[in-house]
């Protein structure tokens, strides 16, 4: 992958030489994401939002990172609003859209169909989350927090206990970060969740295979308590087959302070690519644990700005111009996000 005209659909398209590079770039992004600059480098360039399946941080991530380097998004929510709810093709769609825009971010449910889209047209599509199948900037900006938490960089995981609990088996996001984290040498993957939502078995041997090591329980104390990092994930409820119990389970793998104090190492840090499904008490990361300093979750959604804004300028090649058109931000930015955030943001 050489980034300038590519596709981005899945993290198979990395090795350490190509997310390093992305990280490094991301890097040159954060005084822009801090709102601290202002480039003009994708001036008059437009990005085609296309998300058919519901999307909060994505989608506007996406379109804010576009924004951010200069450039305008359009976009469409859902199929009832789009052509396809006319019978039209995604061959058809991609074609034509292609004709109105410079790259394409596309969510789709159905695995595979972000393919399709980019089978149609020679412009970028980044694959924004297809169905179970792959999302593979979650997963970068994923690494790339993990890696500024732990103040490595890509390639210096070794050794590292990796959780990962609750919905791993129809979760992409967890599909995604592990086969992105497998990049690095002698990761412990310990996998924390009901038999019936465990990882796959197809990822656990691509995983062994690569060297790594994967343990799987159905006690999330005994998941925690080595950990170096807990990946936390919802139960994606709107994939799950018809007929699966799962009573009691979200209750059951739901971290909160008193579990966090009780069995997790001091520094263990607390992940989760979001939402968080707080319709039910516990949810996977409970709100007492809102400000603690170990709790990721935000710093974790605030660096997809940069990592998003690194990807947009490397398939569009406009990486080593962002600081041509650069100038100083003269609105009001606050020093931290939230008002409860411990650390100033975007460090």
């Amino acid at each position: 992958m050489d980034f300038a005209g590519e596709h981005v659909l899945g993290v198979d398209q990395f090795d350490l030489a190509k997310v390093e590079r992305l990280f490094e770039v991301a890097d040159r992004m954060l005084p822009y994401a801090r709102r601290e600059r202002i480039t003009r480098a994708l001036e008059g360039a437009v990005c085609g939002n296309l998300f058919f399946e519901p999307s909060t941080r994505s989608r506007l991530s996406f379109g804010a990172a576009f924004n951010r380097l200069g450039g305008h998004v359009r976009e469409t929510t859902g199929f009832a609003f789009s052509s396809m709810a006319k019978g039209e093709s995604i061959h058809d769609t991609s074609r034509v859209v292609s004709g109105y825009v410079d790259v394409l971010v596309v969510r789709h449910p159905e695995e595979g169909a972000v393919a399709e889209f980019a089978a149609a047209t020679r412009i970028p599509v980044i694959n924004g989350g297809d169905g179970p199948g792959e999302h593979p900037t979650q997963a970068l900006l994923d690494y790339y927090t993990l890696c500024r938490e732990r103040e490595l960089r890509p390639g210096s995981l070794s050794g590292a206990t990796i959780a990962v609990v609750g919905d791993l088996k129809y979760g992409r996001t967890v599909h995604s970060l592990t086969k992105l984290l497998a990049l690095e040498n002698d990761i412990r993957f310990v996998c924390a969740a009901p038999p019936q939502l465990q990882l796959p078995d197809a990822l656990v041997a691509k995983l062994r295979e690569r060297g790594h090591r994967v343990e799987q329980t159905g006690d999330l104390a005994d998941g925690l308590r080595e950990a170096d990092v807990v990946y936390a994930t919802r139960i994606q409820q709107e994939r799950l087959p018809a007929g699966l119990e799962l009573e009691g389970v979200q209750e059951r793998f739901a971290i909160d302070a008193a579990l966090y104090d009780r069995v997790c190492r001091p520094g263990t840090v607390l992940m989760h690519p979001l939402p968080r499904d707080s319709r039910n008490d516990p949810n996977e990361l409970s709100n007492d644990l809102n400000r603690h300093p170990a709790l990721a979750i935000f710093r974790q959604t605030d660096y997809g700005i940069p990592v998003r804004m690194a990807l947009f300028a490397l398939v569009l090649g406009v990486a080593d111009e962002v600081d041509t058109t650069a100038r100083e931000a003269r609105w009001y930015r606050p020093e931290r996000f939230g008002p409860h955030d411990t650390r100033p943001m975007l460090t």
